[in-house]
């Protein structure tokens, strides 16, 4: 029987965008709950004891600098599981959400309570890197099959792969590498690196090096400005002295906002082309950029503006449900819901082994709204395409437009 819980999470916005949370069949580390799971805690306590609930932990951030990004995901799961009236195989599912204040530690308090106390399933999310390598080891230990939703650290799925952990979302890897034939292609023979200083930046443009310099193109330059950078003169100025044909940039959030806006107020857009992964342009920051991201190239695993069936109806459905466009977090969560469904539909239901819970998901394949998807059963990372795109002017407001289509690329787990 599907229990509602009203999900009730207090988060700042100090980043990126303002997300909501709706009503569904929840339960929060809050004390607080709504008047019909006080009704039907004894039902609930003998559905559990009979397998009937399938119990999903999630742990996100929804308070902190990534409460928006953690709201996203949540958002995307909840609207995958409200399509399906939350239930598999004739079994409901439970989703218990946890926050992670995007702190390691409290990011492993959390999984134990998950685990010790409400005895879940099956594990998702992680935003932060440090969070998920933080909780790697208990899952490993615990058997408890994870899928990894959003952190994009490569060593996740290399170094610190374990057999219970699966990653749905994207790793490193894939963002920089995948154009950087492209930009040898399209934009010249010179590039010159900026990007923010901390390990997913670097690993990023790292991935980036060495995709271009294999095609046969030069780095001529590197900065890597510190997060919460709010100043970019001093590394603006050294760029514009250099002879390159274009600059590759990973920043995120704010550090993006003022990042393309001072390229443009310094005038290098003109004779440098900016480039870089969707973060910098991504669909919740266009607005606040304004014109200036006008002319950038981006590579992403999704975009707002992908035009197949599978995305319209998910941007429409989404649109329809929160008022706002999905951001790729949205997307994320509603991929990772699908993913745990159609693994836990093939099992009939039954989620007492977690062998088979992930060989399970190392089968599932299916065309998401951001393209076919599929696992690689070595390294236990998603195999999407990637595109890539080019922000420009529609009406009062930018988009991005697909013009490249990288597919099937795989990650190569080394």
């Amino acid at each position: 029987m599907r229990r509602e819980i009203l999900l009730v999470f207090s988060f700042t916005f100090a980043l990126l965008f303002l997300s909501a949370c709706g009503d569904s069949a929840i339960e929060s580390s809050s004390n607080e709950s709504n008047s019909n799971n006080a009704g039907n805690e004894t039902e609930q306590q003998a559905n559990d004891e009979q397998g009937e609930t399938i119990k999903i932990g999630s742990i996100l951030p929804f308070s902190g600098v990534y409460a928006s990004l953690g709201n996203d995901l949540s958002d995307g799961m909840k609207l995958y599981f409200d399509s399906i009236q939350w239930e598999v195989s004739g079994k409901t599912i439970e989703l218990i959400e946890e926050d992670t204040e995007a702190d390691p530690q409290v990011g492993l308090r959390r999984i134990r309570k998950l685990m010790d106390q409400d005895n879940i399933d099956i594990l998702t999310g992680a935003v932060s890197t440090a969070v998920a390598y933080a909780i790697r080891d208990e899952v490993d230990s615990n058997q408890l099959p994870y899928l990894a939703s959003h952190a994009g650290g490569n060593d996740l799925t290399r170094e610190q792969r374990s057999d219970y952990i699966w990653r749905s979302s994207f790793s490193s890897w894939q963002i920089g590498h995948s154009m950087g034939e492209w930009a040898y292609e399209n934009i010249g023979e010179k590039i010159y690196i900026a990007a923010a200083d901390y390990a997913f930046g670097r690993e990023v443009s790292s991935a980036f090096i060495e995709a271009y310099t294999a095609a046969g193109g030069e780095v001529v330059g590197e900065v890597y400005p510190p997060l919460g950078n709010n100043d970019y003169a001093s590394y603006l100025t050294t760029i514009g002295g250099e002879d390159a044909d274009g600059v590759y940039a990973f920043f995120a959030g704010s550090d993006a906002v003022r990042f393309v806006q001072q390229y443009e107020e310094y005038g290098l857009k003109d004779t440098m082309p900016l480039i870089g992964s969707g973060w910098l342009v991504a669909e919740d920051l266009r607005e606040t950029i304004g014109n200036a991201a006008e002319g950038v190239f981006a590579s992403t695993f999704w975009d707002y503006s992908i035009e197949t069936e599978e995305n319209q109806a998910f941007v429409e459905a989404y649109e329809e449900t929160y008022d706002r466009r999905p951001t790729i977090e949205s997307l994320e969560g509603y991929d990772a819901a699908r993913i745990i469904v159609e693994a836990t539909k093939s099992l009939e239901g039954d989620v007492s082994n977690p062998e088979a819970i992930v060989e399970a998901i190392s089968n599932v394949s299916f065309t998401s709204p951001r393209g076919p998807i599929e696992f690689d059963k070595e390294t236990h990372h998603i195999i999407q395409n990637m595109y890539i795109t080019e922000t420009v002017i529609e009406g009062e407001r930018t988009e991005n437009n697909v013009i490249q289509s990288i597919d099937a690329v795989q990650d190569q787990g080394e």
